[in-house]
């Protein structure tokens, strides 16, 4: 069966609400999505570390819980486990403060085996930053020659706004090795100071990477091809608690959708827009399902009951 590997930073979430905290969960962009996928019993595994502390030692018991394999996933003695505060609004929306050092490989290290159309997720600050780049671009460029599908999740935010132009030439060069790139229109704005998503693909994506997924939180969500674009609405969400997954889980059910859906990567270029709503389904679904709790995955039982879903 088609294997899926996450790959990203680890981060422990601690949530608070009129000034009080609810809820401690562990977490990073990644981390929350291959959680999700651990859940739905499709074979998984993750990259990354933490430090061998008792938070770190936390996470990689939680990840195996989860289903998802640790053969890729270190804890470093010495190191201090990262920390974010997520602080929450009446709308469930998070401002963050975070605690944590600047992300490095260490000398040796061992990237996984990767299959055809098997699925490589990858993003954040963690996919760009100088420390962890002598990990990721031999990691994505074996993903990539060995006909895996590379989903890139640029999650760019605001505090990193100041490094774009010395990042720039390292993004593009995850485009170039991605199959599908994934962003919002928050990330765009800081990025290219636009939020029209086919403007965004013709004149910043295009050139490197033929697919892209445009997502506006509550609003339309746009899948842009070298032939069309394809504009989905996005859910009404009810009894929202926090949105602080709900783009990794929108990765999470996209990502799922493809394997379900038995979709290889020489097929998406040429998707109808029915295949392309399905797999708007399952991302949207997995989304919607994590911001109805304070955990940053979908729950168990969605988990289960998603994986016997037919349309």
């Amino acid at each position: 069966m088609r294997k899926i590997t996450g790959m990203g930073e680890t981060i422990m979430d601690i949530l608070f609400r009129n000034g009080q905290p609810v809820a401690a969960v562990p977490g990073g962009s990644c981390f929350n999505s291959i959680i999700s996928i651990g859940r739905t019993g499709l074979p998984c595994q993750f990259i990354g570390y933490t430090g061998q502390d008792r938070v770190g030692l936390e996470t990689q018991a939680f990840l195996s819980k989860n289903g998802v394999s640790i053969e890729y996933f270190e804890t470093r003695e010495g190191e201090k486990s990262a920390i974010s505060l997520a602080f929450l609004n009446e709308n469930g929306d998070a401002t963050y403060q975070f605690y944590k050092d600047v992300p490095r490989v260490r000398k040796e290290w061992t990237a996984p085996v990767f299959q055809e159309n098997d699925v490589l997720l990858f993003g954040s600050y963690y996919a760009i930053c100088e420390g962890m780049r002598p990990q990721v671009l031999p990691t994505i460029k074996a993903a990539n020659k060995s006909g895996a599908i590379l989903y890139y999740d640029l999650n760019f935010r605001r505090p990193h706004a100041h490094e774009l132009d010395t990042l720039l030439p390292t993004i593009h060069q995850n485009f170039c090795e991605s199959t599908i790139i994934r962003g919002s229109a928050d990330d765009f704005e800081i990025m290219y100071q636009s939020r029209n998503a086919w403007d965004i693909y013709e004149r910043h994506i295009r050139q490197y990477c033929p697919l892209f997924i445009c997502t506006a939180g509550a609003d339309t969500i746009t899948i842009c091809t070298p032939t069309t674009a394809f504009d989905f609405p996005a859910p009404h969400v009810e009894n929202v608690v926090s949105t602080v997954g709900a783009g990794d889980n929108f990765n999470a059910g996209f990502i799922f959708g493809l394997v379900k859906e038995n979709i290889t990567r020489d097929q998406l270029l040429t998707l109808e827009r029915e295949r392309w709503e399905r797999l708007i389904y399952y991302a949207t679904a997995f989304a919607a399902q994590a911001c109805q709790s304070t955990d940053n995955f979908i729950s168990t039982a969605f988990a289960k009951k998603i994986l016997n879903f037919e349309f």
